[in-house]
């Protein structure tokens, strides 16, 4: 007997749908966790700020990491080879952290 599959029913607020714009996002993680803290890095601004932070279990990351493996094949099928500057690493000045607002 084929166990029902159960409807995941999300819900999306406008505020959220609106999603917000990053060009940067650092990455760290301690024994227990991913930190992704999402950037907009604009040319000209002294510092710019993290606009959003994501906190996940190494599971979770592991789980996005092939969703983004999967989408990124499903897209390149469709549009082409998604292709990268010829540089060996980005350039992105030292980091610091600062909690003022």
């Amino acid at each position: 007997m084929d166990t029902p599959k159960k409807e995941l029913n999300i819900e999306l607020s406008p505020d959220i749908a609106q999603g917000v714009y990053t060009n940067l996002a650092i990455i760290t993680h301690s024994h227990s966790e991913f930190i992704m803290d999402y950037v907009q890095l604009m040319p000209g601004t002294p510092k710019p700020k993290v606009v959003s932070r994501v906190i996940m279990a190494p599971e979770h990351a592991k789980r996005l990491l092939k969703a983004l493996q999967d989408n990124i094949g499903k897209y390149e099928q469709e549009h082409g080879e998604i292709k990268l500057p010829n540089v060996p690493h980005p350039v992105v000045p030292p980091l610091g952290f600062t909690g003022e607002a």
